[in-house]
Order: structure tokens, then C-alpha cells, then sequence
């Protein structure tokens, strides 16, 4: 079978999770990956770092290489770097990460470049975004929406029909109640649960979860 070559964008612990998945799969082949702070030529999980971001049409030339995965776990640098890599090569397009133990219901919808680690489950009819992650065991019910470049880290348990905002992050251990809708660029910490919408740009956090101050995009939360 000729493996589709990729590249890995990110040299971080993330991305560590991210080639083991890839490396499970065993669809894609490695060229190397993309990171702003290592040195180029140096190693990183024995693939070469073939230098930044702003090397990208350079590397895309050298390697003829047109597809590849974000392994960055901050929301919002995510975004940022799928914009840079689409205005650097508009012909560049982005594979999922998905781990071979994930179950996926009936008219499930995975938008590309979205990474899926060990036991996620993801019920019927529910749409995941681009560039969308689930961590390990994650739980997502029926018909519900995680829009672009949202985050559900381990353990977080929602309800049939939640909707996860643009670029928001679920903590640790969360439980989100049926129905229930978390805005854009917002954070719910660890441990929470949800019992009642919770509005763009803010943090909240506790049982139940409340709302503790608001947030500017980009703001840092990991």
C-alpha cells in the first residue's frame, strides 16, 4: 500500500500523542515535521525537523509533500497556524488523526485536521469540526456540534445535543447536561458541570459551572 506523505506541525507533548496515533493507523508516512523553536535538522520522535512554519513553501517544494496534521494543543494557535500554512499554499490540505480504538456512530461528520485520542466515543448524527481534538475518553452524545478548533480534554462526558463553540476548551472531568451550549472562545475548567448555556468569551468553572470573568481571543489557558 503507498502510504500518503504528511507532515507534523508542532514539536510539542501534543504531538508526541499525535504521531503515536499516525504511526498506529500506519496510513500516512512522516516526512518530518515543522516547529518554530527546534533546530532545523535535529531529530524529534526520529523524524527531522525541516524548520518553521515560514519554511513551508520551501519544504512543500523540496519534499513535494501537500498534506499534514496541526499537533498543537492550544486552541487558538491552532487556528492561527492553519491560516499561515493555507496563505503559504493554497493546495495544502489536512488529514485527521484518529485512534484505531474510537468508536463512531451512524452520520457521524469529522471535519480534516481533527485528532481523536484512545476511547473517544462519539454518538450518532453528531458534526465535529476542522482541527477539532478529543482527548483519551472522551464522550460526546447524539446530534450534538464541537464547531472548528475546539477542545474536549480527558474524561469530559456530554449530553445528547450539546454544541461546543469556535476555539472553546472543555476541562479535565467535565460533564456537560443534555442540550446545553457552550459559546465561542470561552474555557470551562476541570471538574465542572454544566448545567445551563454558557456565553462567549468567558471562564467558568464549578458544580454547577459559573461564570468567573470573561476572556480576550488568544488568551492563554494550557
Amino acid at each position: 500500500m503507498i502510504k500518503e506523505r504528511i507532515l507534523i506541525f508542532g514539536a510539542s507533548e501534543h504531538a508526541r500523542c499525535v504521531i503515536d496515533i499516525i504511526e498506529q493507523v500506519n496510513n500516512y508516512q512522516i516526512v518530518g515535521v515543522i516547529d518554530l523553536l527546534m533546530t532545523k535538522g535535529s531529530s524529534y520522535q526520529d523524524y527531522e525537523i525541516l524548520g518553521n512554519i515560514n519554511d513551508l513553501p520551501e519544504i512543500i517544494e523540496i519534499y513535494n509533500v501537500h498534506k499534514g496534521v496541526i499537533a498543537i494543543g492550544d486552541n487558538y494557535l491552532r487556528s492561527r497556524n492553519a491560516q499561515i500554512i493555507k496563505m503559504s499554499s493554497i493546495d495544502f490540505s489536512f488529514v485527521s488523526a484518529i485512534h484505531p480504538s474510537v468508536i463512531l456512530g451512524k452520520n457521524v461528520i469529522v471535519g480534516n485536521g481533527t485528532v481523536m485520542m484512545a476511547g473517544v466515543i462519539v454518538n450518532n448524527d453528531t458534526t465535529i469540526g476542522e482541527h477539532c481534538y478529543l482527548s483519551t475518553k472522551v464522550s460526546l452524545g447524539h446530534d450534538s456540534v464541537l464547531a472548528d478548533f475546539s477542545s474536549l480534554s480527558p474524561g469530559v462526558t456530554a449530553g445528547g445535543r450539546t454544541t461546543i463553540g469556535m476555539c472553546s476548551v472543555v476541562g479535565i472531568g467535565t460533564n456537560i447536561l443534555h442540550g446545553r451550549t457552550i459559546g465561542d472562545h470561552s474555557v470551562i475548567g476541570s471538574g465542572s458541570l454544566v448545567v445551563k448555556d454558557i456565553e462567549n468569551y468567558v471562564v467558568a468553572y464549578g458544580s454547577p459551572a459559573k461564570v468567573v470573568k470573561t476572556r480576550e481571543i488568544g488568551e492563554k489557558y494550557l
